[in-house]
């Protein structure tokens, strides 16, 4: 399991790791039950403060992606509902208005980000010409 923190990003290396692990179960590179490596292991590797990746684990945790069992480890979490949270639905029309701006200031048309948003999709899906 691989992965890549930048270091001249804007996000915080935990959300960084939130977002990559959330990238990997999307793409069914991590499956329900699959063990994570712990926090040491993990920041070991990373070679970032293990308090960095303990907090992305209990975001993760809290979210409902990950399980933690005492004496075990962290693994994948089985619940594969994904129940819809209002709040969670506020913060991505916020991030989707971030990026129509973008794509306005960047000159690409409606059409062309809504056709990249269905290449994303599909990249998610496993449904790329790249695999």
């Amino acid at each position: 399991m691989f992965f890549h923190i930048d270091t001249k990003s804007n996000a915080p290396l935990y959300e960084q790791i939130i977002q990559q692990v959330k990238e990997m179960c999307a793409k069914g590179l991590l499956t329900p039950d699959e063990r994570l490596p712990s926090v040491r292991e993990l920041s070991s590797h990373m070679v970032i403060n293990p308090n960095t990746v303990s907090k992305a684990y209990q975001e993760l945790e809290r979210q409902g992606i990950i399980v933690t069992v005492r004496g075990r480890g962290t693994f994948i979490s089985k619940k594969t509902d994904r129940t819809s949270d209002p709040g969670r639905l506020k913060a991505i029309r916020e991030s989707l208005k971030e990026a129509v701006i973008e794509n306005y200031y960047a000159g690409y048309s409606k059409k062309e980000l809504i056709k990249l948003l269905e290449e994303v999709y599909e990249e998610m899906e496993g449904k790329t010409d790249e695999n």
